[in-house]
């Protein structure tokens, strides 16, 4: 029994020697260049001058880069090897149990001390920062994970560090808020009566369960009034983006130790970066002939900027306080449902996510809460490992993909990303056991209200 259970059981380790030496930016790849980011006021495209309030230059350089390897700083590496590389697991048991001749290999990022994979941008954040001389770090959080992050890196780092928590994340999640309190961070519900943009937004709506456009607001007002204050962002991004990409080079990796090559990708995308690190190394050999793979955005029928949303310029905020940036979105004022995947609860993708999906090198879909919930449930039980909710969607087109393979009669391999565990999410497991969590429908009227204000840009 102990002989069968551990060849079910492989793990594909890289030493931490193999840790990346450099971030992997896409930039330098693309067959045709990202539109720039404007400026609110006059429209016209932003420099870096334009973004010094709010990040500090070695983050500005790196989001407006197009070099092809950016080197991770030795300090950042060595935060990195508490938990870096990430195990990539076969998950053999789940391939039994859905008797499919798919492959099937999940990356986990919930060896991080925080979780999930955010830790990877913040300390590297957290390090520019405090390299340059930043007193205090402002930011947001929609499931609690980046602000878990944050904190986190905060501490390490020596910051003080405020978090606008999305407020039904706030309500539905008081272990990660006790956790950003347990590292020293200041945490308080989104929309608040501590900046003018949460005030506007609890003089229209009282009852505001919150969004992560309104947080951004509010983080945002905060480090622009403050010169010693910077704001950190746990998605959306360039460099943002850039610093998850530790996830694919070393999947990359830990596949050819595997003697497998992935035909499906797959990772869930609320604002995109879990989504890039897990996909764009493997799009940047895809871009050069060396990979045939399907790379899929997975994202929440609740909130469907992909799949559902215009890919136009947008404010990245419900104040209107960030630059426009050309993405798919659902419109900065959308307030979505309260789902449980507070993490994909974002009126916007990525730019830089929303221009390969345009460009056809990727493609998305969308899953419903249930269907997530009833995966995550599944794959606990064979493979031993709760994933977070937002988690949950990648698994359920994981799953979707193997039984499709099945149908088939085709071997095929899919690699996904589970970004992050789920024991500070068990009460939504709670709610789903009991029968309490329902689908949201696609919120047509709310979302045609939302992209009507869209800003004009010609």
């Amino acid at each position: 029994m102990l002989i069968e259970f551990l060849m079910e059981t492989i793990q594909y380790n890289l030493p931490q020697s193999r840790i990346p030496l450099a971030w992997y930016n896409i930039a330098a790849d693309l067959p045709k260049p990202m539109a720039p980011p404007l400026h609110p006021g006059t429209l016209k495209p932003i420099g870096p001058d334009d973004l010094a309030p709010l990040f500090p230059m070695g983050l500005i350089m790196q989001e407006v880069s197009t070099e092809r390897e950016i080197e991770i700083p030795g300090e950042v590496r060595q935060l990195y090897a508490q938990w870096r590389p990430s195990p990539l697991f076969r998950a053999r048991r789940l391939e039994k149990a859905l008797d499919t001749p798919a492959h099937i290999y999940y990356k986990y990022e919930g060896v991080s001390p925080a979780g999930s994979h955010k830790l990877n941008t913040a300390v590297a954040q957290v390090y520019y920062n405090k390299k340059e001389g930043t007193k205090h770090i402002s930011t947001e959080t929609g499931a609690g994970q980046w602000g878990s992050a944050v904190a986190m890196a905060c501490a390490f780092f020596g910051l003080d560090c405020k978090v606008y928590m999305v407020r039904v994340s706030y309500d539905q999640k008081p272990y990660r808020r006790a956790l950003m309190e347990a590292f020293g961070a200041s945490v308080t519900a989104s929309p608040s009566n501590e900046t003018e943009s949460g005030r506007a937004i609890l003089k229209a709506h009282p009852d505001s369960n919150g969004s992560l456009g309104i947080a951004i607001s509010e983080a945002v007002e905060i480090a622009a009034m403050d010169p010693h204050t910077k704001y950190a962002l746990g998605s959306v991004l360039n460099h943002v983006l850039l610093h998850q990409t530790v996830i694919g080079l070393e999947a990359i990796e830990q596949m050819e130790l595997a003697d497998d090559d992935p035909d499906v990708i797959i990772a869930c995308a609320g604002g995109g970066s879990n989504f890039a690190g897990l996909a764009m190394p493997y799009l940047g050999r895809k871009i050069k002939g060396q990979s045939k793979a399907r790379v899929i955005a997975v994202e929440p029928a609740a909130c469907p900027s992909m799949t559902k949303g215009k890919f136009v310029y947008d404010f990245g905020d419900t104040g209107h306080l960030t630059p426009l940036v050309k993405m798919h979105t659902l419109g900065s004022t959308f307030v979505p449902p309260g789902i449980h995947a507070g993490g994909l609860r974002y009126h916007g993708m990525a730019p830089l996510v929303s221009h390969v999906l345009d460009l056809g090198l990727a493609e998305a879909t969308t899953v419903q809460q249930l269907d997530a919930f009833a995966a995550g449930i599944q794959f606990a039980r064979a493979e031993g490992i709760i994933p977070a909710p937002e988690a949950n969607h990648a698994v359920a087109e994981a799953i979707a993909e193997a039984v499709r393979a099945k149908e088939e009669g085709k071997q095929r391999t899919i690699l996904f990303s589970l970004s992050g565990h789920g024991h500070f999410d068990m009460q939504s497991y709670i709610a789903y056991q009991a029968g309490k969590l329902e689908n949201y429908e696609y919120p047509e009227e709310e979302i045609a209200m939302a992209l009507a204000g869209l800003p004009a840009v010609g």
